[in-house]
């Protein structure tokens, strides 16, 4: 398993915040995309034709981990939860 920081470093990573658009607009992670959890279901098509591995996050790490769970059931592999936004940005800096 790979660590955060390695996915946060690696250029292939798809990085997914799984908040509102209005938290998104508010913080992200530079490199993020904006999928909400309640949107991951219907978007798991989408999300397989973006480069794996995937690294998703929410404000607590609770999201991103149904959202996680959601992918892995739909047989999406490379999934990773990245749990809080500030742990990602902790990485970044």
């Amino acid at each position: 398993m790979k660590s955060i920081s390695e996915l946060l470093n690696s250029p292939g990573t798809t990085i997914i915040d799984v908040r509102s658009p209005m938290e998104f607009a508010s913080e992200h992670h530079p490199s993020a995309i904006n999928i909400p959890v309640d949107l991951i279901q219907a978007r798991v098509y989408d999300i397989k034709e973006m480069p794996a591995p995937y690294l998703l996050y929410c404000r607590s790490g609770a999201r991103s981990g149904m959202a996680t769970a959601i992918l892995k059931q739909a047989g999406v592999e490379e999934v990773y939860n990245g749990g809080s936004i500030y742990d990602l940005l902790t990485e970044v800096k």
